[in-house]
């Protein structure tokens, strides 16, 4: 590998790295959003769904239908119009969303009763 592979694997890792960071960034940023606007409310929170509110992960919508149904909503939501939710402040709470893990399979906690069991 010469000196430019060699720079350029290092450069790579680089920003990749930085780029991790901002996303984690920003995901704490949605975090934070996503308790101060109140959506935990509805949707719990780490947006496992409520009583009012379906859930939202592990299947959150991509990011433009999530971001046009919060902006006009079908059901009992009120819309969260600029004034209220900057784009920004969406995209944080988008990127909070999808970095939450998935909820491990019920068959795999030890401490739940097995079925036939």
């Amino acid at each position: 590998m010469n000196f430019l592979q060699k720079t350029s694997s290092v450069l790579l890792l680089l920003i990749g790295a930085a780029a991790t960071a901002a996303q984690a960034d920003e995901a704490k940023q949605g975090h934070e959003l996503f308790l101060k606007r109140g959506c935990y409310l509805c949707h719990g929170t780490v947006g496992q769904g409520g009583i009012a509110g379906p859930h939202l992960v592990p299947d959150t919508l991509p990011v433009d239908a999530f971001s046009a149904y919060v902006r006009t909503p079908a059901r009992e939501m009120p819309p969260f119009s600029e004034k209220i939710l900057s784009g920004a402040e969406l995209h944080a709470i988008h990127a909070y969303l999808i970095s939450l893990p998935k909820s491990p399979a019920a068959d795999s906690i030890k401490l739940l009763p097995k079925p036939g069991k």
